[in-house]
């Protein structure tokens, strides 16, 4: 009222009941703010760039310390509980979801880690979803193979699958392309035969943001179109889950879009004693 020079439109991305029939009574007009704000977010500057670089690196050595404790006889929760203690070390917040998980849990995807105990030569699979270090989002999943037993043909048919596809789909992620492209170019498996994550890329900045990418079958209901452009920060994904069962495998980077090519900030490795070829 004071500073609107008569406009009494407000835009508000999160408030309660209560706020916003207040707001009215003062005759303001409320929109949802959530889309500015994701519009506002969606290109990264050259100091939140170098935030996300340190709370990268903080992730990948948190999750070397989980790694590290992985061993037959540990359960999900003890294994997870490493991942929460070395965020809080590294200046980190919080994490959004509970997301690890193993043996049969890991198909289908989206199961909420547990008291289950692992066993030995069973794949684990997580996914960050961390708010990290200054308040940066870092979303990172791996699947490893715990303890010593030699991984199956089927553990690494579908861990080569999921990892073919996330690189795949990271060569597309170059400044020009549209959502529609990579939407119809990504490297997808048949959804008749495979489960797969609801998206193929998202954004992230201080949450998972917009834009968000969709299957090639979701298209027409939930689809729709926008540029990548420099300083752009994405997420490839990708979970691969045969629909009779067995194992499943998720995988997922954080790429920064430039100029020039992706650029892949996540730099923890892969399971290499998973792959195929």
């Amino acid at each position: 009222l004071q500073f609107g020079k008569g406009n009494k439109r407000i835009a508000i991305d999160k408030c309660n009941d209560e706020g916003i029939k207040e707001l009215e009574h003062l005759g303001l007009s409320i929109v949802n703010g959530e889309v500015i704000m994701e519009l506002a977010r969606a290109i990264k500057g050259e100091d939140e760039i170098n935030a996300m670089r340190c709370a990268v690196h903080a992730t990948d050595s948190a999750i070397k310390v989980m790694h590290d404790h992985l061993e037959p006889g540990v359960s999900e929760q003890r294994l997870w509980s490493y991942l929460h203690a070395e965020n809080i070390a590294r200046g980190g917040e919080w994490i959004e979801t509970r997301l690890l998980s193993s043996g049969p849990r890991c198909n289908p995807w989206y199961q909420e880690c547990s008291g289950r105990i692992i066993q030995n030569g069973e794949l684990v699979g997580f996914d960050t979803d961390m708010i990290g270090a200054y308040g940066i989002c870092v979303d990172t999943s791996r699947t490893w193979l715990c303890g010593d037993e030699t991984p199956t043909d089927e553990q690494k048919r579908i861990y080569q699958m999921a990892y073919d596809q996330i690189h795949f789909n990271t060569e597309l992620l170059r400044a020009g392309i549209t959502y529609k492209e990579l939407t119809h170019e990504a490297l997808q498996y048949d959804p008749n035969e495979y489960n797969h994550y609801s998206f193929l890329y998202h954004g992230v900045g201080l949450c998972d943001e917009a834009p968000g990418i969709y299957f090639k079958e979701a298209w027409d209901s939930y689809g729709y179109d926008g540029v990548l452009e420099p300083g752009m920060v994405m997420c490839v994904e990708s979970y691969v889950g045969h629909k009779a069962g067995g194992p499943g495998v998720k995988l997922e980077n954080q790429i920064l879009i430039t100029e020039k090519s992706p650029e892949v900030l996540t730099l923890y490795p892969f399971e290499t004693k998973l792959l195929s070829n």
